[in-house]
């Protein structure tokens, strides 16, 4: 399980810093790669890393500001190119679904595969086969959204030894006693899955927030992730300009991560106005009130590890 961070920064691209756009690589679980916000030049980004077009299987979009949606249209359009023929599901707010068919209107562009849109509302919960993903409305002067992406639970490891001792031989029946509650052998014998498995593997959590000024409650969505993504465009100093245009300060993404006890805090969604050196001197000033904080910076890859079983 992979964050890539395609674009960090806010507003406008600049040099070493494109706009909006993080790929979660869950291909481990079956699901592809999805993709959160798509900025102009997304695809760009893109080709610079392993990523594969084709492998995205859902898109979330924040909100519908440009520099959240202007690489959308050419991203779509592209996947039809290479071999690109699995649907895509966008989770969006209402009326992206008018934005791209216009774009495709207008263009003449025709896909080889299927876009099916969903409408996001807030406290949704969209289920997949191996995750449920929380949606929480934000503030930002527009409709923005966060998503909170819960992996279930997996089964614990089969005790080999155990079944061994047991006089059971490896064989296609062993993926049967892990996966049932239990399983008559072919002597009669009846084995319980609790007494040859061990305890479940603990899902991890993963919360995706858009853009955003303070909200009430955040801390509670936001409460047992393994990392959070919050935006923090604005240094403390700029709280009135922040407040001005519906965004959160550093400092106020530091509060919210330790206030809910998350585990790690990657701060996102930066001014361009600040350069690597202002934002290396800007991580440690927040490591002052949330000691794992981390500043993204495009093409960053963070591992979320997985949980240690109680």
């Amino acid at each position: 399980m992979h964050l890539t961070f395609l674009g960090t920064g806010s507003g406008l691209p600049a040099i070493d810093r494109n706009v909006s756009s993080l790929a979660f690589d869950v291909t481990d679980s079956g699901e592809g790669v999805w993709l959160f916000d798509c900025g102009e030049a997304t695809q760009h980004q893109i080709l610079k890393t392993p990523i594969k077009p084709r492998k995205i299987s859902k898109i979330f979009i924040t909100h519908l500001h440009g520099d959240h949606i202007y690489g959308l249209p050419g991203l779509l359009s592209s996947r039809a190119f290479l071999n690109g023929t699995t649907p895509v599901d966008i989770y969006a707010p209402k009326g992206l679904q008018t934005y791209i068919e216009t774009a495709f209107r207008i263009s003449g562009t025709r896909l080889s595969y299927p876009i099916y849109y969903h409408t996001l509302t807030d406290g949704q919960v969209i289920k997949t086969s191996h995750f449920d993903i929380d949606v929480k409305e934000l503030s930002h002067g527009i409709t923005s959204y966060g998503f909170k992406i819960i992996e279930h639970d997996q089964i614990g490891e089969l005790n080999v030894k155990r079944l061994k001792e047991m006089n059971i031989a490896p064989s296609p029946v062993y993926q049967q006693i892990k996966n049932q509650e239990l399983t008559i052998l072919s002597d009669g014998r009846v084995i319980h899955q609790k007494d040859v498995v061990g305890p479940n593997k603990p899902g991890r959590v993963v919360t995706i927030l858009g853009d955003t000024g303070p909200v009430l409650g955040l801390e509670a969505f936001v409460a047992n992730s393994d990392v959070l993504i919050h935006e923090g465009t604005y240094d403390k100093g700029l709280a009135t300009l922040a407040r001005q245009h519906n965004h959160s300060t550093m400092f106020e993404a530091c509060l919210v991560a330790k206030a809910a006890d998350v585990r790690a805090l990657i701060i996102n969604h930066l001014s361009q106005r600040y350069d690597a050196q202002m934002l290396h001197t800007l991580e440690q000033d927040a490591r002052l009130v949330f000691p794992a904080t981390y500043m993204a910076y495009d093409f960053m890859t963070y591992t979320v590890a997985k949980r240690a079983i109680k």
